[in-house]
């Protein structure tokens, strides 16, 4: 099994901290990268132990398989309008001021089609495009979408007018970092961790996610080694536990950056485990890396009557709109998705309105990120449902 040795390091004078490995963050600069290094290995699970005894390493976590959250096919009430981008109105956007120009936000997810028409006049320099997806510690200038997903994402977040529909909360970000950590077949933590800290690096305000934990693939590919059922699966909750104490420990280090002046706004998507369509009771909680500490993880609601969708996970903070959302589709054109994942952009499009109407200026003073957040929560519509399944209420764009 592969797994992640997370080291204390020194910044070195000069040292290009991303053709060698996940971070080093050091020392006092707000925006340097994580203040541990990670080193990948194929190890035993009695030799990962072992490792622990090394002065130098400070944990061992198993690198495990995040994947994308996907769309929820058929979870709309009737057949979606095709021009009606309804979560826009929904979270406040078409009758605020403010668009987010000023703000940089970074997508982790499975690329962009750059040349779709909803990104027309964003000049996407080289650096701020990276691909974790065919070598985890990332590959410059490159993010092309082959799923969808990413793009779709995208156009909620920042998204230009196509064909007179307005998708993007938004659309006066000019600067945004599109990291593309997911592939075929996901991708392992190391990749999800070196985008955050690319994306720190570089300087992003927001970090919108939205990808989850593969519980049952870990759970599946230990018993499939040979492992009993019972061993295999307290090997993944070994994984699981170890995988949240390091999205903490992320997002720990990031809040000490906010407290310089620098640091970001972690957005997540919850999930879409729940089956509520089949039974109430049917829930599932919010999944990694959403879980952990730090994060904001986002629910879904579904329109008319706006309330929580069926598949979004439980223990959200906050919800947005995630049904039937039309948002840029691969190869041009619009397409309606369903998911946490599509309410996750709404959230992050609000953070960068709330941000722009904050600091103006563009100035990122002490603790400025927890003054975005408490406007984000403070200002919610209620939803009709419980804390558990709708947070705090649907985010809202300010009045403005």
């Amino acid at each position: 099994m592969n797994y992640l040795l997370l080291k204390r390091r020194s910044r070195v004078a000069d040292e290009n901290l991303f053709v060698q490995d996940v971070s080093s963050m050091g020392g006092d600069e707000p925006d340097a990268p994580l203040q541990f290094a990670i080193e990948t290995s194929d190890l035993t699970h009695s030799e990962a132990t072992d490792a622990l005894r090394d002065p130098e390493v400070e944990d061992v976590v198993p690198s495990i398989p995040l994947t994308l959250i996907a769309p929820v096919e058929g979870t709309g009430t009737a057949a979606a309008d095709p021009t009606n981008a309804w979560g826009i109105s929904a979270v406040g956007a078409d009758t605020s001021s403010l668009d987010g120009a000023g703000v940089t936000i970074a997508i982790l997810d499975t690329g962009i089609e750059r040349g779709h028409e909803a990104f027309a006049g964003i000049k996407f320099a080289d650096d701020d495009l990276m691909d974790f997806s065919i070598d985890t510690k990332g590959k410059s200038g490159s993010a092309q979408d082959m799923h969808g997903h990413g793009t779709h994402v995208a156009g909620t977040i920042l998204g230009r007018d196509v064909n007179g529909t307005r998708i993007g909360v938004a659309r006066g970000v000019t600067r945004v970092l599109i990291a593309k950590v997911l592939g075929a077949n996901g991708g392992p933590t190391e990749a999800i961790v070196n985008a955050i800290n690319w994306a720190l690096t570089r300087r992003a305000d927001i970090i919108s996610m939205s990808l989850g934990m593969d519980f049952l693939k870990i759970w599946r590919g230990l018993k499939d080694s040979g492992l009993p059922e019972d061993i295999a699966v307290s090997r993944a909750l070994e994984a699981y536990r170890s995988n949240v104490r390091l999205f903490d420990r992320i997002a720990s280090e990031v809040q000490a950056r906010v407290e310089m002046g620098r640091g970001a706004l972690l957005v997540a998507a919850s999930g879409n485990e729940s089956r509520r369509g089949q039974n109430p009771v049917f829930t599932a909680a919010v999944a990694p890396p959403a879980a952990a500490d730090g994060f904001i993880p986002v629910g879904a609601v579904s329109r008319e009557p706006i309330s929580v969708a069926p598949f979004s996970n439980t223990l959200c903070q906050v919800c947005a709109p995630g049904v039937d959302i039309v948002s840029a589709k691969l190869g041009g054109g619009l397409i309606p998705m369903s998911g946490t994942s599509m309410a996750t952009p709404h959230a992050a499009g609000v953070l960068a309105l709330w941000t722009q109407e904050l600091f103006p200026g563009g100035e990122r003073p002490a603790k400025w990120a927890a003054d975005v957040q408490r406007k984000l929560e403070t200002t919610v519509k209620d939803v009709p449902g419980s804390r558990s399944d709708v947070g705090l209420g649907m985010v809202q764009c300010p009045k403005v």
